[in-house]
């Protein structure tokens, strides 16, 4: 096959993918009732705008460089942009929730201390609560005003915050609204301490994941630079890339640097471990989308 051909097959193929992902984000998708949703864009909106960027910039490489290898390489580097290098927003949304679990446990365990139940409580200390789960605790406030079980609406706010510091909270929670035990005080002392306890935790991991990321993005960001200025500068120095042979040693280049950006990724990562309380219909949680179909 002529490398004309095969530039065109690519080119053709890079253009088709990127109407297809365009046209998939703007296709209006029916909501599906009875799930628990967070806010931000939508799944198909992110990737429909990220696979347009990335055919976009497909298409600008294939035409500076004529390598169909490198032209899918940028495409995919777009797609895993945010799982490889991103995270940050999302490291400090989880930092706020946790900080401000702390706070808002502190400040129902010295609510509690003034013989005041759960249910008075509760909406005691939403005003003072931290803004990243103010929301989701004026949300909490309004389903126990519409006679909505304790129980359930605890966890029903497990199901909003999605956390899995928050599950320990209101699994306490729960089953002192459920027994009417003692010992809540003690319970929410020892929680507000292991939270505390993640929040340093998580505090110093967001330290240096921040560092790792910044590194990996300097020698994307110069590798990137390095080859286009070697391509747009002085061609004949590259030009065995744009052999047959030369596509294929460019397969194992770019391997080599996904390998060596998803070993960055999980050595810089940490475990965090799968939530508890699910939401079910024994649980009183949100119904399956069968049920309401049925």
């Amino acid at each position: 096959m002529a490398p004309t051909t095969l530039y065109a097959i690519c080119l053709g193929a890079l253009v088709g993918t990127g109407v297809v992902l365009l046209v998939a984000a703007l296709r209006p998708r029916p909501r599906t009732h009875g799930e628990v949703r967070h806010t931000g864009r939508s799944l198909a909106d992110r990737f429909g705008r990220r696979g347009a960027v990335a055919a976009g910039l497909a298409l600008l490489v294939l035409v500076l460089t004529r390598w169909p290898v490198a032209a899918a390489a940028a495409a995919l580097l777009v797609v895993a942009w945010p799982a490889l290098f991103g995270g940050a927003r999302a490291e400090k949304q989880s930092i706020a929730r946790i900080e401000g679990l702390a706070s808002w446990t502190e400040s129902l365990r010295d609510t509690i201390a003034g013989a005041v139940g759960l249910e008075q409580a509760i909406p005691a200390t939403v005003h003072a609560a931290a803004p990243a789960i103010q929301p989701q605790l004026r949300m909490l406030v309004d389903r126990l005003r519409v006679r909505v079980p304790l129980a359930t609406a605890l966890q029903r706010l497990a199901d909003d915050l999605d956390d899995p510091s928050v599950d320990l909270v209101v699994a306490a929670l729960i089953l002192n609204a459920r027994l009417r035990g003692p010992g809540l005080r003690q319970v929410l002392t020892s929680l507000s301490d292991a939270a505390r306890a993640e929040l340093d935790m998580r505090q110093r991991v967001s330290a240096g994941r921040s560092s790792t990321r910044r590194s990996a993005q300097m020698v994307m960001g110069f590798s990137l630079f390095v080859v286009l200025g070697l391509t747009l500068l002085n061609p004949q120095y590259v030009a065995p890339y744009g052999t047959f042979e030369g596509q294929v040693v460019l397969v194992g280049v770019c391997a080599l640097f996904a390998v060596a950006f998803v070993w960055m990724k999980r050595l810089s990562g940490v475990d965090v471990p799968e939530r508890f309380l699910v939401a079910t219909p024994e649980r009183g949680g949100p119904p399956t989308t069968t049920e309401v179909a049925r």
